[in-house]
């Protein structure tokens, strides 16, 4: 009978250790949720600086192709962005005008957005931040 009671005392937590859990929880609990909530903005700023280069490289191709404006550049580009819901973003080309271009000639196409506009969790991780891709092709 003994050992019976002893057992059982045991397996019964002390109010001290679920004082102690409840510590462990305040201080954890704040950082795992930062850091969850860092991982996902960092993903979403990865995501956005990869449809920048996407849209950077399909401007660039519509405007090599002979006879291509700026305006065919810039609606190739906006619809892109659109689709995959980037808002807050700027076109440039180099030079501005692809007509221009002559043969053997680089067109620079850069799409830049302001990650604060594209963020899931309000930007407040990477305020201030800029994402901004380029691409350049030769006219041939």
């Amino acid at each position: 009978m003994r050992s019976a009671s002893r057992q059982n005392s045991n397996r019964q937590s002390s109010p001290r250790r679920n004082g102690v859990a409840a510590v462990e929880l305040a201080i954890c609990l704040p950082v795992l949720v930062t850091l969850m909530l860092a991982t996902i903005e960092a993903c979403t700023m990865y995501h956005v600086q990869q449809t920048l280069k996407i849209t950077a490289y399909e401007g660039a191709r519509v405007g090599t192709v002979p006879g291509a404006t700026s305006t065919n550049v810039e609606f190739q580009c906006g619809n892109i962005l659109d689709d995959h819901g980037v808002s807050g973003y700027a076109i440039t080309m180099d030079p501005a005008d692809p007509s221009t271009l002559g043969e053997g000639d680089y067109l620079t196409v850069t799409a830049s957005a302001a990650f604060a506009d594209n963020a899931l969790i309000g930007g407040w991780f990477y305020q201030g931040m800029t994402l901004s891709r380029s691409v350049a092709l030769r006219n041939d």
